[in-house]
């Protein structure tokens, strides 16, 4: 069991990472017109399809995610300190679910045959979408967004 010590490093690392997410991903608000194109990304089995994504720096885009497998999957936005905070904090977590359709948020999660979609801003340094399912972002299920 985590002593006191280790849940206060854990949750000052965890809001080091949201702030860093803040400043990478910058989600535009709750104007999700401000995404210049939609993106379609498909999920299934343990992956993203496409898995590489190009996002000129302060370019805002519309990630349109359609779950084709048979199990739930999520997307969160952030660099990679945010996604391996995430990480733990999910594995940590009873209730993995992100809600959908949340275009004010981080992350989504797309129940199977659903569809769910995130604006991401991209940055000067990229950014990554990881789906924090048990055992998925371990396995690789990751966009990179590149920048232009």
């Amino acid at each position: 069991m985590p002593t006191t010590h280790h849940r206060l490093l854990r949750a000052a690392l965890a809001v080091l990472a949201l702030l860093t997410t803040a400043c990478s991903t910058a989600p535009p608000g709750d104007d999700d017109s401000a995404a210049t194109r939609t993106i379609e990304v498909t999920m299934r089995d343990i992956a993203f399809e496409p898995n590489t994504v190009t996002v000129a720096d302060g370019e805002t885009v519309r990630l349109q995610f359609t779950n084709e497998g048979t199990i739930t999957h999520d997307a969160f936005a952030g660099d990679e300190a945010a996604q391996d905070a995430h990480e733990e904090e999910m594995a940590e977590m009873a209730d993995m679910d992100h809600g959908t359709d949340d275009s004010d948020a981080e992350g989504v999660t797309v129940q199977p045959g659903e569809d769910a979609e995130l604006l991401v801003t991209g940055g000067p340094d990229g950014t990554l979408i990881g789906c924090h399912q048990p055992g998925h972002y371990a396995s690789g299920m990751v966009i990179t967004i590149q920048p232009t």
